[in-house]
């Protein structure tokens, strides 16, 4: 648990029963709810000695792990986990709806427009709304970490995917390719994400995976990334070098799959390669001290602690290490659900106004994302239902709780837990390794 000091400086993490243990006795407070973080009343830290902690980011295209842990001697404790979910699918599909009915609006019963394209300037290291939005939230949790957390440094992943090579089929061997001892990991590391480190024929996880053409190479096969799978020793011996489609003739539905997922395009790779600079950029600008490492260390440091594979753990196995002693077991999940839109009015499918939301935000002092806890005495509806609230001009709010959404709660059975900060929360467990957690 995250503790401040009197005047909201931070201190060292403490254990959550001693967090409980200074609560209960009065000497702290409740500072934020989610993730907790108490406040000391009786503490400065200008009079305590703070070792401070380090963080370790683990980018992705969909989620990002970060992981807060005490490094002492090479040996990292893991204080606290989070995973961030992004939306950039979500705001791609925005920003390409919001465009074609823009063109069809200009080009329907309209005078002729010349098209305007290429004609806005953009600044030097300019990105996609949807690419920013992973370096902003990942920068927003740094930073909030640095306020909860006295950090030294952060050490960061830097994977880099050579989508040209890997879509045109040339090889990553040789000393033409200067990969080094590590070749060819990355691509590894590509394929089991994107075959969800199962089986692709027959879905068995937890088992070792070989890379397998899909169209065998005796066939005029190519090594491009879309014609590679991953697949367990049994599907890969029993496929042999003939086509997929007579290895799968009497499973067509698997046929079906497996070669729609062969033709993923390198999308999440793309996001990856266009963001790492820009993340670098922003963690250096920090005045942190920041450690870049790569992928395959990343993994190398995971095989040799027997930890599952999460994001979570992949961040707090960055970096040089030479051992870990334990690691929190249940983790944050705060996905991305943005702060509410600008428009007021509701459509129906054809285009024409139908419900007109409220011209303010705060209903009864509650506001849609805030973190409230509702206790109902009787009723359908009766028991505690914590969650975040969707407000209703009437007074009756609906909650989203982990079990679902509870619908018609009164304002007066609501107290306020947190302000929204554009977050959901729900906490999960930890994935399971060889190592003790």
């Amino acid at each position: 648990m995250f503790v401040l000091d009197k005047h909201g400086a931070p201190l060292q993490p403490t254990r959550p029963a001693m967090a409980r243990k200074l609560l209960a006795s009065g000497r702290a407070v409740i500072h934020r709810h989610t993730p907790l973080v108490i406040r000391l009343k009786d503490r400065d830290a200008d009079t305590c000695a703070v070792p401070g902690v380090e963080v370790g980011v683990d980018p992705g295209s969909k989620h990002t792990g970060l992981s807060v842990f005490h490094d002492g001697d090479g040996t990292r404790t893991g204080l606290f986990a989070v995973q961030l979910d992004h939306r950039g699918g979500r705001i791609r599909d925005r920003l390409a709806a919001r465009a074609a009915l823009r063109r069809r609006r200009r080009g329907a019963n309209r005078r002729y427009r010349a098209p305007r394209f290429l004609n806005r300037a953009r600044p030097q290291g300019w990105l996609a709304p949807s690419l920013r939005h992973r370096v902003d939230t990942t920068m927003s949790w740094v930073d909030r970490l640095a306020r909860w957390a006295p950090v030294r440094a952060v050490h960061v992943e830097r994977v880099a995917f050579d989508t040209h090579a890997m879509s045109a089929g040339r090889p990553l061997e040789g000393a033409e390719y200067q990969q080094g001892t590590l070749c060819g990991y990355e691509v590894r590391e590509y394929l089991l994400e994107k075959w969800g480190r199962a089986c692709a024929y027959c879905g068995t996880s937890g088992v070792p995976l070989n890379i397998d053409h899909i169209h065998p190479r005796s066939r005029g096969g190519s090594d491009r990334i879309s014609n590679l799978a991953v697949a367990c020793i049994g599907c890969n011996q029993a496929k042999n070098a003939s086509p997929v489609q007579e290895f799968l003739a009497t499973r067509p539905k698997v046929l079906a799959r497996v070669l729609a997922q062969a033709k993923v395009p390198l999308r999440d790779a793309a996001a990856l390669n266009a963001t790492r600079q820009a993340l670098w950029q922003a963690l250096t600008a920090t005045g942190l001290v920041v450690h870049a490492a790569s992928g395959g260390r990343t993994k190398w440091n995971r095989s040799r602690t027997g930890a599952a594979k999460s994001h979570t753990l992949d961040a707090l196995h960055v970096g040089e290490l030479d051992a870990v002693a334990c690691w929190p077991a249940v983790v944050l999940v705060a996905a991305c659900a943005g702060r509410g839109g600008y428009a007021r009015t509701r459509t129906d499918r054809y285009g024409f106004p139908r419900l007109r939301l409220p011209r303010v935000k705060q209903i009864h002092g509650f506001a849609t994302g805030d973190l409230v806890r509702a206790s109902v005495p009787s009723g359908k509806k009766a028991g505690v239902h914590t969650g975040r609230v969707a407000v209703r001009s009437t007074g009756s709010f609906n909650i989203t709780t982990t079990r679902g959404t509870v619908q018609g709660i009164g304002h007066r059975h609501v107290r306020l837990l947190q302000r929204g900060d554009g977050n959901s929360y729900h906490h999960q467990a930890e994935s399971e390794g060889d190592a003790p957690p």
